[in-house]
């Protein structure tokens, strides 16, 4: 995450700035990045089901490595954009092998305290890694280039790191039903869908909406880089204690509460504009510091559920799957709000606020549909190891 968080903010304005690419190519070899993790991520996952999670994240890893070292030395748009289809579907594979790697090496009744440790530590590498990309990319091309290649080497790192360290028992079984068998799991499929709401408002908002509309209230960009710290830096403190408080609490009502804290983020943001430039600012900070809020919660909940909802044979198709909402909850987000931005940007910020109390009555419904024994997030002390 420290390379990833390093070119991030960058993707862009390198291809524009540093390679002379238009915007719109630009965006489109961006776009490619996320465009291709969506048709290689249902991949991964029957990959992930026959020849096991750790060796699914190597081959993402080296994919990953590849693309953004073809990046750093794209010329043409042709280059960047099949460089940014390696990338992609490295993309598509990592974020559900990462997922089935960690349900299998962490026992049960600490599923959902390494999923928040994981969460810390994205937040402290992709905060770092910007940072130390904004000095970095300050030497124009040549700045920029090193930022890729350093990003394709922590791949690099993290594969070896991986491959010298972690074991895994790879599946005997041939999987039978495949797909088909997860559509007809209601209660996974219910999740899915409603998952889809909670990505595109808990982390589509503060990324896409908010910035233009921080903007239109007169925010420097400095300024508007701080609401981005402080949602990184509320979800790095807050991130632990907040799980180990949900012990024993109910899988459902942890993720109710975290979309009820969106609720309050989005409302602190209309409310924004009604003061003072100051507090203007503050309601934009504690609307940042909800959403990090929320995103603990969510966190504390989400891999822990999906790991208890599949069968180990199709541990790899259901983390792909889930995978996928979030692909398409963050590719919603700015497509549809930026038309409602563009109408009125409390109409925007309110609608997603009407989205998240619909995601929590669906929350609610879906507690009934769950198995008695998922319902909880189990506590260590209580629960006897698997």
């Amino acid at each position: 995450m420290l390379g990833y968080g390093a070119v991030l903010p960058f993707e862009v304005i390198y291809l524009h700035d540093g390679r002379g690419f238009s915007l719109g190519i630009a965006g489109l070899v961006v776009g490619t990045l996320t465009g291709v993790a969506v048709v290689t991520a249902p991949i991964a996952g029957a990959v992930i089901d026959r020849i096991g999670a750790r060796a699914t994240v190597a081959a993402a890893g080296l994919f990953l490595a590849a693309g953004y070292a073809g990046l750093a030395f794209a010329e043409s748009p042709p280059t960047a954009l099949a460089a940014a289809a390696l990338a992609g579907a490295g993309n598509g594979a990592l974020s559900p092998s990462q997922s089935a790697l960690m349900t299998a090496l962490a026992p049960r009744e600490l599923l959902h305290r390494a999923s928040a440790v994981s969460r810390v530590a994205v937040n402290v590498g992709i905060g770092l890694g910007g940072a130390l990309g904004g000095l970095v990319a300050g030497f124009g091309l040549k700045g920029f280039m090193a930022l890729f290649l350093a990003n394709a080497a922590t791949y690099v790192v993290y594969v070896a790191i991986l491959v010298a360290t972690v074991r895994e028992d790879v599946p005997a079984a041939r999987v039978v039903g495949g797909y088909r068998r997860l559509l007809r799991d209601r209660a996974f499929v219910h999740f899915a869908l409603t998952n889809i709401v909670l990505i595109a408002v808990g982390w589509g908002v503060l990324a896409w909406l908010v910035p233009p509309y921080a903007e239109e209230l007169g925010l420097a960009p400095g300024l508007i880089g701080l609401l981005f710290l402080a949602n990184a830096a509320t979800v790095v403190l807050a991130q632990v204690p907040i799980v180990k408080w949900a012990e024993g609490r109910s899988r459902v009502g942890a993720l109710a509460l975290g979309a009820g804290a969106w609720v309050g983020a989005c409302v602190l943001a209309v409310l924004a504009p009604g003061g003072t430039p100051t507090a203007a600012y503050l309601c934009l900070v504690a609307a940042a510091v909800a959403f990090g809020l929320g995103e603990c919660l969510h966190a504390t909940a989400f891999l822990p559920l999906v790991a208890d909802l599949a069968p180990p044979e199709l541990r790899g198709r259901y983390m792909a799957a889930i995978g996928l909402t979030w692909w398409v909850g963050l590719a919603l987000s700015p497509t549809l709000g930026a038309q409602l931005l563009a109408v009125s940007p409390s109409l925007a910020l309110l609608a997603a606020a009407a989205l998240s109390v619909a995601a929590i009555v669906s929350l609610l419904a879906l507690e009934a549909r769950l198995p008695a024994g998922v319902r909880l997030i189990p506590h260590p002390r209580t629960t006897a190891p698997r």
